[in-house]
This record gives C-alpha cells, sequence and structure tokens, in this order.
C-alpha cells in the first residue's frame, strides 16, 4: 500500500540521502567495522550535505526542518544501507533534541554550529555499570563547588564514546538522586579528569565506537548545565519517546530491507532442482513475514503522524518499539535460515543485519521495560 507519510520534500530527500551512502558509507564501510569506529571525515561529509542538525534553526547552521519525517528517511536509508554503525541518528533525532529544546542562547550559539557542520559528534552518558534502564541506580555525581559542579563516576555502552567531543551525561545533583535529584551536564573534549576507555567489542555494529567513558573530579562549568537543575529526569522522559520511536522506525525498515533480499534470493537459489521459491513452505515463510511488516509498518507510521502532531505518549512510543524491534530479530533469524549456510557467512548482508540488529531489543530500554511502561499505563 502507498504510504501517506511524505510528499515531494521528503522523495528528494531520500533520494539525496541514497546518494550519499553509496559515495560516502558503503564503500568505506567494511573498513569502519574493522577499525572499530567511523571516520571523521564522513562526519563533515554528512554535514555539509545538510544531513545533521535538520531541526536545528537555520540561524545556527542547521536545515530549520523541525519535521520528524525527514529524520524516518534518514533512519530509514542507513538501515537498508546496513549502515548503523554511523550513528547520525543518535546524534540528530536522540540528542539533538536535548540542545534544541534545554540549551540556553549562549550555549545554543556554541555547540549547535558544529553539531550542525560534522565537526562536534555528540554522545548522550546515562548507562552506568551497575544502572542500565533504571535510572533510580545513578551513581556518578556531581557536587555543587559554587563556580563549577564536580563530577565523578563512570558510565558505560555509550555509543559514539570514542569520537564524541561533546557528551551529555546524567548525574545525581542531590544525595539521595533519583527522579527529583538528577542534572543533564555537558563534558567537552578535554576536560581535565574526563577519561575514555576501551572502545568495546561488540557482536554487531562493529563501526559503532562504543566506550567506557570515566570522571574523576572533572570540573564542569555551571554554563554546561544543560536544562533545570535536579530536572534531568523530567527531561529524559520528555525526550524518550521520540528516541523509541527512532528506534522502531530503523527495525521496521531493516525488517522490510532483509525481506526483500531473502525474496531475491529464493528466487534465484536452487535446491533438488528447482528454486527455493517453489516450495510452499518457502512461500509461507515470506507470506507470515510480509504480512507482520505490513501491519508493523502500519502502526508505526500511525504513530510518526501522532509524533509530529505532538501527540505521541510514552505507551504508545514503547508499543512500537519492542514490537518492531522484537519483529526486525524474528525477521533476521527466518531470513538466514532461508540462507541456509550461506546466511552464516559474514560476506552476506543477512549475517551482518542478524547481529547488528540484535541490540535493537535492549538499547533505548530493553523490550521488557518497554511492556512494563505499557502495563503501568493501563493500571493508572
Amino acid at each position: 500500500m502507498k504510504r501517506r507519510l511524505f510528499d515531494d520534500r521528503h522523495d528528494a530527500f531520500r533520494a539525496t540521502v541514497r546518494t550519499f551512502l553509496e559515495r560516502e558509507v558503503v564503500p568505506h564501510y567494511e573498513r569502519w567495522e574493522e577499525d572499530g569506529v567511523v571516520s571523521r571525515d564522513v562526519w563533515r561529509a554528512a554535514g555539509k550535505q545538510g544531513l545533521l542538525g535538520i531541526a536545528v534553526p537555520e540561524e545556527y547552521g542547521g536545515g530549520g526542518t523541525p519535521d520528524f519525517r525527514f529524520g524516518v528517511v534518514l533512519a530509514e536509508e542507513f538501515a537498508r544501507a546496513g549502515a548503523a554503525g554511523f550513528a547520525a541518528g543518535l546524534h540528530n533525532d536522540i540528542i539533538g533534541p536535548y540542545l534544541t529544546t534545554l540549551a540556553t542562547e549562549e550555549q545554543k550559539r556554541r555547540w549547535l554550529p558544529g553539531f550542525c557542520d560534522g565537526e562536534t559528534v555528540t554522545a548522550i552518558a546515562m548507562t552506568e555499570p551497575g544502572a542500565g534502564s533504571d535510572l533510580q541506580g545513578i551513581r556518578t555525581a556531581a557536587v555543587d563547588e559554587g563556580d563549577h559542579w564536580l563530577l565523578n563516576g563512570s558510565k558505560t555502552f555509550i555509543s559514539n564514546g570514542i569520537l564524541a567531543d561533546l557528551v551529555i551525561v546524567v548525574a545525581r545533583t542531590t544525595p539521595e538522586g533519583g527522579a527529583k535529584g538528577l542534572s543533564l551536564l555537558v563534558v567537552e573534549r578535554g576536560a581535565e579528569g574526563f577519561e575514555r576507555g576501551r572502545n568495546l567489542a561488540k557482536i554487531g555494529q562493529k563501526a559503532q565506537d562504543t566506550a567506557e567513558l570515566f570522571f574523576t573530579d572533572v570540573r564542569v562549568p555551571k554554563e554546561n548545565l544543560l536544562g533545570e537543575v535536579h530536572g534531568a529526569f523530567g527531561h529524559l522522559m520528555a525526550n524518550l519517546p521520540q528516541e523509541r520511536l527512532q528506534i522502531a522506525v530503523a527495525a521496521a525498515a531493516a525488517a522490510e530491507h532483509l525481506l526483500e533480499i531473502t525474496t531475491r534470493y529464493v528466487k534465484e537459489r536452487e535446491a533438488f532442482g528447482r528454486p527455493l521459491a517453489r516450495f510452499q513452505h518457502i512461500r509461507f515463510e515470506l507470506a507470515e513475514m510480509a504480512t507482520e511488516c505490513a501491519v508493523t509498518r502500519s502502526f508505526v507510521d500511525r504513530c510518526v503522524e501522532e509524533h509530529a502532531d505532538g501527540r505521541l505518549d510514552a505507551a504508545h512510543a514503547s508499543m512500537a518499539k519492542w514490537w518492531a524491534t522484537e519483529l526486525q530479530k524474528r525477521v533476521a533469524d527466518r531470513c538466514l535460515q532461508l540462507h541456509g549456510g550461506y546466511g552464516y557467512m559474514a560476506e552476506y548482508p543477512v549475517a551482518r543485519a542478524f547481529t547488528d540488529g540484535r541490540v535493537q531489543t535492549i538499547y533505548g530500554g530493553t523490550t521488557e521495560i518497554m511492556k512494563e511502561i505499557i502495563g503501568r499505563s493501563l493500571l493508572a
């Protein structure tokens, strides 16, 4: 069915993104996977092409287009290209809103131009060794020292952790922490006491640098407080629906792409003297996946429409996130199976999609946390 989300502007933008991926990303991606990090050059190229800071006002160097559907196009095309390691979506749709909605005028002028031209790579540091989805368990703490905050603690599993020039750190700013005692502090590259640990070895998304971060008596200037003091919990809750929807969008697109390449494969691959597509079991598998993808696409697109109108709530964002990512995981497994032994070979796109996509049900809030959010909303 024809999708109703997009107009000619989005179609033109999609063509631009595809050309960018073909020229600047796909030819280099294997090397980035080996290096465990993408090149800074591709961030600058993305900025030059207008793919970063799409929603940032033009006066700060951005695209001036708060229409989330452009982010949807970007997420879909990156998913179809198998380029999950280049975290432009994290930069634009997850971290960007914190800077555009919470930053002061001075902070915007200081940080947003680099954010948009690719010179400033960003990260957000929430997860800790002892606290994953549970923000109440955050132990990283900052003490008010008058003209600065003194920050101590550690974070882990931080995407863009190696490359990041600007890290939004969630820290406890009251002894008890919790919902009323967390703040967002921006730590900049080069700050004394700020160190990066190892680039973590992962089973998938190997081109995406994921690091441990350590803060030892880091003096964070008072002017680097982002948003309200002790207000981080509310800021995080306000931005998490878009983060989860962005993950759902990428998951739905990845599942559809896996179905496309597997459909082509079974038409060409033969067994017992005939194409795999001639076997009823194969046709039934494809029929089931196609139906699941179509139903998921309808719901995710509807959530995008609701979000564009400012009506998407946490429960429906959580529904989209857990359902679409679990579908992606399921489709990746079934498509790999239909590829047989070739599906297990790293050179085949389905193999990389299988490992790259596995984290989708984990980051941004696990499937179990999503169900908890939905359940609480029903029983409130």
